[in-house]
């Protein structure tokens, strides 16, 4: 069938319109602060490292680096400090939104033909396994980055709690035991990882004590030197050994080199919220972007629930088809944010949607042509003074890329798999790239992470979650839910689905829809995956997604409230209120 080729001519079309203005990043800020200190996180251990730093005088700046750093230890399946991460700020005093891209970057050995067999087909065991799979680490920059500049403790004190959960342990939880089960193979191909997980000289068990010694000394050597402590001096020395002992090619100018980028958030107006989400190299931000704007042409409410899903999944399916051919690091490539962050940008493919038809994938084909969930965390926090903080952070795959190069305790990330290493080729994620996100050296890998802040005359929220490319969508789901007037604990259980343009069907959530809503999707043309869904079409087996944190501050009613995913057992919101203030407050 001849491709009609919509997104190109709406995107064509746009070049013509005026760009819609940004609200002002500076508008008036809240007259009062909050009633007390919340934080969300994916796992109690680290929600209760980062509460520690706002009784004990730090900001939200602070325990946002003590947090990072606990579910660096406690969470190694999802990120760590061989992995990267993006942090939204919100500075109370001066009403200052800033965006800390930790993103990790390309080693320059790491050029497309490296990820190539003999034969030229894609070498996926390379991009996703072992030491090619690993970008420069971002995250230790960060914290170091976060502590100088925006917090009030030294390193030494927020990094203390991490320190003490990797000397000492913790216990193992089933997600842990599941992970390992599932990534065993490779986990157990290098000495340095088996020298951790296998130090009892069997796998861990739910129920042991998970202690990290070389994790602890590495954290040691970071809070007391900084930079220097993990880039530089015995830590790199151990890195770069490690990695080339298992056949990579890094150097110790690279390391060196890395630096985090402070860049401008996305800001834009979605009825009467003002939203403040992730710029490029994440894909989150722009598509959120997209999604709410076309979707603010539809009264949602007032909707049937097939006809508002057909609406939500319609926007998906076009943000998602710009992410392929447009997006990549801004250092490197030319993203054309300011079109595809307009209002009338998303009028013009709001113009494209049948209101009762789903619209095939290939006829949003444009140029070029295409060729023929436990993973990553997120946590939100908000202090006493109104600053808040919403970071996603990941090593991408479970345990990344499998390899600890011995005597580091660090897990190295496989986010060299986010790159479009062979035009066209699905990643782990089944989403394709192109030219824009091609891997060049010191480049940052296109990432799904959305950290977000939500802004209304009475209520202010910080959400995100892990999810690979189901991030945007669950963020999306998130957004709606909170302008729906939920609260932070219902938004963070809503159920999900997700439609990600390539492959053109809708994937959901055990019991997302019912049969009603999914036999209505289908006759409207949707292909769905429905696991777990018999009634409704699906496969008969149970499936969810994601561990969503929020926090929700209604200063109308002077309140705060958290919400933590419940689909993970170990995650937990905590809300600790100033003597005589009210609240709501959620706590797993």
């Amino acid at each position: 069938m001849k491709s009609i080729r919509i997104a190109g001519l709406v995107l064509l079309a746009g070049l013509l319109l005026p760009v819609a203005a940004f609200a002002d990043a500076r508008r008036e800020q809240p007259s009062s602060p909050p009633p007390g200190i919340a934080v969300a996180s994916a796992h109690e251990l680290a929600t209760e490292a980062g509460m520690k730093m706002l009784r004990e005088g730090g900001n939200a700046f602070d325990a946002a680096v003590a947090t990072s750093a606990a579910l660096s230890v406690v969470e190694p399946i999802s990120s760590g400090l061989g992995g990267g991460g993006f942090f939204l700020l919100h500075d109370a005093k001066t009403g200052k939104d800033v965006f800390i891209d930790a993103r990790e970057i390309a080693p320059a050995a790491a050029k497309p033909e490296e990820y190539l067999l003999e034969n030229g087909e894609f070498n996926r065991d390379r991009a996703e396994n072992g030491p090619w799979a690993a970008g420069i680490p971002g995250l230790p920059a960060a914290f170091v980055h976060l502590a100088d500049k925006y917090g009030k403790l030294p390193l030494q004190t927020t990094l203390a709690p991490a320190i003490k959960l990797a000397r000492d342990g913790f216990p193992v939880y089933g997600r842990l035991v599941r992970g390992y089960t599932a990534r065993r193979e490779v986990m157990e191909r290098y000495p340095g990882t088996r020298a951790v997980f296998l130090a009892g000289g069997a796998p861990l068990e739910e129920g042991d004590n998970f202690r990290q010694p070389d994790l602890a000394q590495t954290l040691e050597l970071l809070a007391a030197k900084g930079f220097d402590g993990f880039y530089r001096g015995v830590v790199a020395d151990k890195l770069l050994a490690g990695v080339k002992a298992e056949g990579g090619r890094w150097t110790a100018q690279e390391l060196a080199a890395y630096r985090v980028r402070e860049r401008e958030p996305i800001s834009f107006q979605y009825r009467d919220w003002r939203i403040v989400t992730a710029p490029p190299p994440s894909s989150g931000g722009v598509a959120l972007a997209q999604m709410l704007q076309i979707l603010e042409g539809w009264d949602l409410d007032s909707l049937e629930p097939a006809q508002r899903v057909h609406l939500v999944v319609e926007s998906m399916r076009r943000a998602f088809r710009d992410r392929t051919f447009y997006l990549g690091d801004p250092d490197f490539v030319k993203v054309p944010m300011a079109l595809l962050t307009s209002a009338d940008y998303a009028a013009g493919l709001r113009a494209t949607i049948h209101p009762h038809k789903a619209t095939p994938s290939d006829m949003l084909s444009g140029e070029p042509t295409p060729l023929e969930d436990d993973e990553t965390t997120h946590f939100s926090v908000i202090d006493a003074d109104g600053n808040r903080v919403a970071a996603t952070q990941t090593v991408n795959l479970l345990f990344g890329s499998g390899l600890i190069p011995p005597g580091t305790g660090v897990l190295l990330n496989n986010e060299m798999d986010d790159f479009a290493l062979k035009p066209g080729t699905p990643n782990a994620f089944g989403v394709m790239g192109y030219d824009a996100n091609a891997p060049q050296p010191g480049k940052r890998m296109l990432s799904s992470m959305t950290p977000t802040f939500m802004e209304s005359a009475d209520r202010i929220a910080v959400l995100g979650t892990p999810g690979g490319t189901r991030i945007i969508t669950m963020v999306l789901l998130g957004v709606l839910g909170f302008d729906d007037g939920l609260d932070a604990q219902p938004v963070a259980a809503l159920p999900r689905y997700h439609h990600q343009w390539m492959p053109d069907r809708i994937d959901a959530e055990t019991g997302a829809f019912t049969p009603e809503v999914a036999k209505a999707l289908k006759a409207m043309g949707h292909n769905l995956e429905l696991p777990g869904d018999e009634a409704a079409g699906g496969r008969g087996s149970s499936h969810v997604w994601g561990n969503m944190q929020t926090l929700l501050w209604n200063r109308k009613a002077n309140t705060l409230s958290g919400g933590s995913d419940p689909r993970n057992p170990v995650g937990r919101a905590m809300v600790e209120l100033r003597q005589g203030k009210a609240a709501a407050a959620i706590a797993k």
